[in-house]
């Protein structure tokens, strides 16, 4: 019987848990869109996914499965990605910088990206089965 492969969903994964990192962030900001002189967070993805080991800079990391491998490096964890400020569109007298509409059009963007990548999970998971039952069920 042949191994698995470490990750069968590729990038997704990780996507997925970076994707859910942002709306919490995204979520916070909009919770304390009237607290004076809170600052708008946000995510960077690409250089979250980057640092994930995501191939973002067009870079493929190196396969190292054994630890004493050559480049066995492994980038940060998904779940802490690095925040970053948002520059403020309108400036306020409070120091408040959440634009709402900002904020609410981005986590409707980011609940559209998070349901690809949760649906092409959804899709693998059901190649798998079919190729398990071989189509029976």
């Amino acid at each position: 019987m042949s191994a698995l492969p470490e990750n069968l969903f590729g990038i997704h994964t990780q996507a997925l848990a970076l994707w859910q990192r942002r709306a919490d962030v995204l979520a916070n900001n909009l919770a304390n869109a009237d607290t004076p002189g809170f600052l708008a967070r946000d995510v960077d993805f690409r250089k979250a996914l980057q640092a994930a080991g995501g191939t973002a800079g067009g870079n493929l990391p190196l396969a190292t499965p054994d630890t004493g491998q050559i480049g066995n490096g492994q980038g940060a964890a998904p779940g802490q990605a690095p925040l970053e400020y948002r520059v403020p569109s309108q400036p306020t007298m409070d120091g408040n910088t959440v634009d709402t509409q900002v904020e609410q059009a981005d986590f409707a963007g980011n609940t559209v990206h998070y349901q690809a990548s949760l649906s092409f999970i959804t899709a693998q998971i059901s190649m798998l089965r079919t190729a398990i039952t071989g189509g029976q069920g």
